[in-house]
């Protein structure tokens, strides 16, 4: 068995963290290319105040409507998307989800709409 010290287990994390932040960044250029596309859509159906997809793979935009996309949920999630989306509101914000299926990541921010 080998024992990872602190440097190396310090570095370990820096490491995961900042993949975590690559993956991020990567998901957020991919919605930024499609800024108008995801407010086109968003407009759409901005009476119901809809909260947004954007599947990477398909290169798709969805409109779904809150409570129905909110119910998908389990608890957890339920709690952080009725936070963020409350907030969002206020703001005047759009929610939008950014779906990679190869890589099972599934993130979510707020974008500016006016």
């Amino acid at each position: 068995m080998v024992k990872i010290g602190k440097t190396a287990k310090r570095r370990k994390r820096r490491t995961q963290h900042s993949k975590t932040n690559e993956s991020r960044d990567a998901l957020l250029d991919a919605a930024s290319e499609q800024y108008g596309n995801i407010v086109m859509m968003y407009e759409m159906f901005e009476e119901t105040k809809p909260v947004m997809l954007f599947d990477i793979q398909e290169q798709r935009v969805y409109a779904y409507p809150y409570k129905e996309f909110r119910d998908d949920m389990n608890e957890r999630s339920q709690r952080i998307l009725k936070q963020q989306y409350e907030q969002a509101q206020v703001d005047g914000q759009i929610v939008v989800f950014l779906r990679h299926n190869v890589k099972q990541e599934l993130r979510s921010f707020s974008l500016d709409h006016k």
